[in-house]
């Protein structure tokens, strides 16, 4: 097949469906961002053969993904009848410290937090409700790509076991930040930016009583969510609507120091699939758009008082259990010796020292710090200057 015949919308659709047995998609519907993002990925992305079956594989499990939730759905309707308890939403700056936070978050069975292999693999086969099927599939897929770039392991900890970013689930919808990086598709990333997300954060609520069904299934009953992706920055005010007894915590950690960072971690992304893989690009983009999620909950913030808890990056490294005490108080769920020995024991058995240095410059991402210190100038002298040590 052409990279053409590959990605074709139609012809995913009709594969999908032959390969499921399903034909009905729910809503939101699935036609016009596949469409956009199939033509971004034929014209812009400049796909590589592997970019292209990589990508033609990945949508196909997206709509297979829809179609068979759907069934699910309507055979179990008590799926959906699910009551979700609050969420607390980790959101932050990529770089921020988000992951760790989420994970010791995570070691506390009073959370359901959604792992690595759920968020990728959400739909069950009838047979899988405990999840080995999805287990396996899901280290074996992360052993791939660790293999095929390992310098990833040095930006994020890669662990099908460990809680992940429910972005994962939201791009069930084809609506998320998630298209754009992982190819370079500035068309399709413009669109995504101007749509109302209220649908693709419906449909997150949708899998999340998902999983939580499943989970129960598994014995966990639960008191809180916890939610955690650097999208969340820029739809705070669509969470605490479809969510409203949401908590925010708000990872801080200098940009000077996380765009170039998250600049390199993009960029390792889209050498995987594409030609158009240029470091200065990958640095354009995305600083402008954690630049928009930034200033846009800050402004949401202002509208949304007494609902959020700040922490330092440097502090969940260095006092993971003092943060997670002050986050619990926030919510108001007491603070057990078993949480915080849980909490001790991830991090006694994740150093960070035992992964690879992540190295980079802000010049090879076209960066200059006064360039930098201009465009956050507002979020530095709110949430960092004021808590940096002379």
């Amino acid at each position: 097949m052409s990279t053409a015949q590959l990605l074709d919308p139609a012809g995913l659709i009709a594969q999908a469906r032959s390969d499921t047995g399903l034909k009905v998609f729910d809503e939101p519907s699935i036609e016009e961002p596949l469409e956009r993002l199939t033509r971004a990925l034929l014209t812009e992305a400049e796909l590589t053969e592997i970019g292209a079956h990589t990508w033609r594989g990945r949508l196909l499990n997206t709509l297979a993904t829809r179609l068979r939730a759907r069934d699910w759905f309507e055979r179990h309707p008590e799926i959906l009848a699910e009551e979700l308890p609050p969420p607390v939403v980790i959101l932050g700056l990529a770089r921020t410290g988000t992951t760790l936070l989420h994970r010791l978050l995570a070691t506390d069975p009073r959370f359901y937090a959604a792992a690595w292999w759920e968020v990728r693999f959400p739909v069950p086969t009838p047979g899988d409700i405990q999840g080995n099927e999805r287990i396996t599939a899901a280290k074996a897929e992360v052993a791939g790509i660790l293999q095929a770039m390992p310098d990833l392991a040095a930006i994020h900890p890669w662990d099908a076991m460990g809680a992940d970013e429910d972005i994962m689930l939201i791009d069930q919808t084809l609506l998320s930040t998630t298209a754009e990086s992982l190819s370079c598709v500035p068309g399709y990333r413009e669109w995504i930016h101007g749509q109302d997300l209220r649908p693709a954060y419906a449909y997150l609520v949708k899998l999340m009583k998902f999983l939580q069904w499943q989970k129960k299934r598994r014995g966990q009953d639960a008191s809180f969510w916890v939610l955690k992706t650097p999208m969340h920055l820029g739809y705070v005010e669509v969470i605490a609507e479809l969510m409203p007894g949401a908590t925010f915590v708000q990872t801080h950690r200098d940009p000077i120091a996380t765009m170039p960072s998250f600049a390199s971690f993009v960029h390792m992304l889209w050498a995987m699939n594409g030609r158009a893989a240029d470091p200065r690009e990958a640095a354009r983009q995305w600083s402008q758009t954690l630049e928009e999620h930034l200033n846009h909950c800050m402004d949401q913030r202002e509208r949304l008082p007494n609902r959020f808890i700040d922490v330092d990056f440097r502090e969940t490294v260095s006092a993971p259990v003092a943060v997670a005490e002050r986050i619990y108080q926030g919510i108001g769920l007491p603070m057990t010796e078993a949480t915080r020995a849980g909490i001790n024991a991830y991090m006694q058995t994740h150093p960070r020292e035992g992964r690879p240095k992540h190295e980079y410059t802000l010049e090879e991402f076209g960066f200059t710090q006064a360039e930098l210190e201009r465009r956050f100038r507002r979020y530095r002298e709110k949430h960092i200057l004021p808590f940096n040590k002379p």
